[in-house]
């Protein structure tokens, strides 16, 4: 079902680019979507009934499935870098198959020992992203269609919360079996997706011309890739962890957050406020595609950091002086932290392989970053929960976006004046060692 070539595939070979990229977004888009389904549903409650050793019991699952989806990270460093490409589709839907299962033990299992099948839902996800971006780096559209896939986990993790709260306010579904429940709605739409993405083909010589080869890259490619590029990359992968930490709170404790500024008992509120982030967010980092030149591409890519954590610092403003409404300034925050944390996804990594015209994948470099990026945002809530002060998540949240914002446009600016230093003008010149696995 997954290897043969089909005449979907020999069409596709020989469609325009239009076509071609409208295909690709759909299938990519509507896979990783559809696994939100199995992945975040269960942070549309709130668990406030439930106190395990002192803490919050959500705050636990929170913990629990970061954990379980951080170690996926570290695996995924090797799994999703080595993977042959005929492999992907399959392996997509038996890791979701594996968290889905896990959401039916949760359910089942007593409070609150069933924190620990939270950990076994996360283990499998945190590769999904990694393999469904296999099929669409190294194109000459790949900017255009990366951001279509990543628009998928910025609006589906508003759907699947307004999803979750609909099932238990409405169709009185148990706060934990509403988890596994909202798994089943996206069961068949995600196999119809993913069968979608498996039929797109390879990119082509003209592809790789642009772009440069991917290819899976083995241990001691990975180490030496990491040398070569070591002072770019720890730059790098400090933004992210930053971008990684504030996302995630703002993400898994959205309900926290809205009823904060007032705002309950709306379950679209989620999928609205994510909607116009999604917009904004392809809207900035789909421009990348313009730029044929890899060298200046991946320095714009650095500069457009920035302007994220400008949004971030203006929509924090705005709410400490009450100038914004809660709606905008949410859709604001969203968008300072979404342009930057989606331009790793679409940009930044993919053309600076161009621009040193390096052979590997994208994968490697996204699942180095996914792994320190969610190990941050664990030490942060062990931190935080190893105090006794009560948390106030919007605080919590409009505070942290100032002093990350600040932070990271420092080192983004420190970065590009690195990158004009390094980065080769001419690059269809070689930089790296083009090694083959």
């Amino acid at each position: 079902m997954f290897t043969v070539q089909t005449s979907v595939t020999r069409r596709l070979e020989k469609a325009g680019p239009t076509t071609f990229s409208i295909y690709c977004i759909v299938a990519a888009f509507g896979t990783y979507f559809c696994m939100y389904g199995f992945r975040k549903p269960f942070t549309a409650a709130t668990y406030e009934d439930t106190i395990w050793l002192g803490i919050g019991f959500k705050t636990i699952l929170v913990a629990s499935q970061v954990s379980g989806y951080t170690l996926s990270k570290f695996i995924g460093i090797k799994i999703v870098s080595e993977m042959p490409p005929r492999y992907r589709a399959a392996s997509i839907l038996g890791l979701i198959a594996i968290a889905e299962i896990a959401l039916l033990f949760f359910a089942m299992t007593p409070t609150p020992w069933n924190f620990v099948w939270l950990f076994v839902n996360g283990l499998p996800l945190g590769m999904v992203f990694g393999l469904v971006l296999g099929f669409l780096e190294g194109r000459r559209m790949t900017e255009f269609l990366s951001a279509g896939l990543c628009a998928s986990f910025i609006l589906s993790s508003g759907f699947v919360k307004s999803v979750g709260r609909s099932l238990m306010e409405t169709y009185h579904v148990d706060t934990y079996w509403m988890p596994f429940t909202t798994g089943l709605v996206f069961i068949v739409p995600l196999v119809f997706f993913v069968w979608l993405l498996s039929q797109i083909p390879p990119p082509s010589a003209e592809d790789e011309r642009l772009r440069t080869k991917r290819q899976p890259m083995n241990r001691e490619q990975r180490r030496a890739f990491f040398r070569r590029h070591a002072i770019a990359l720890i730059g790098l992968l400090w933004i992210y962890v930053l971008l990684t930490i504030v996302r995630s709170l703002r993400d898994d404790f959205a309900v926290e957050i809205w009823q904060g500024l007032g705002v309950e008992n709306e379950p679209d509120v989620f999928a609205r406020s994510e909607f116009w982030v999604m917009l904004g967010v392809i809207v900035f980092n789909g421009l990348a595609i313009s730029m044929k030149d890899n060298r200046s591409a991946f320095l714009a890519s650095i500069g457009l950091l920035s302007v994220g954590f400008v949004i971030m610092l203006g929509a924090a403003w705005g709410h400490l002086t009450q100038s914004l409404a809660p709606m905008p300034f949410m859709v604001l925050l969203g968008l300072g932290m979404y342009i930057p944390y989606v331009a790793f996804h679409t940009t930044v990594f993919e053309r600076m392989l161009a621009a040193f015209r390096e052979t590997g994948t994208i994968g490697y470099l996204m699942y180095l970053a996914d792994a320190v990026g969610y190990l941050g945002y664990i030490a942060v809530m062990v931190f935080r929960n190893t105090t006794a002060i009560e948390v106030d998540f919007l605080n919590l949240m409009v505070w942290g976006s100032i002093s990350i914002a600040l932070i990271s446009t420092v080192i983004s600016v420190l970065l590009l004046w690195h990158a004009k230093r390094t980065v080769p003008v001419d690059t269809n010149i070689p930089v790296g060692p083009l090694s083959t696995p």
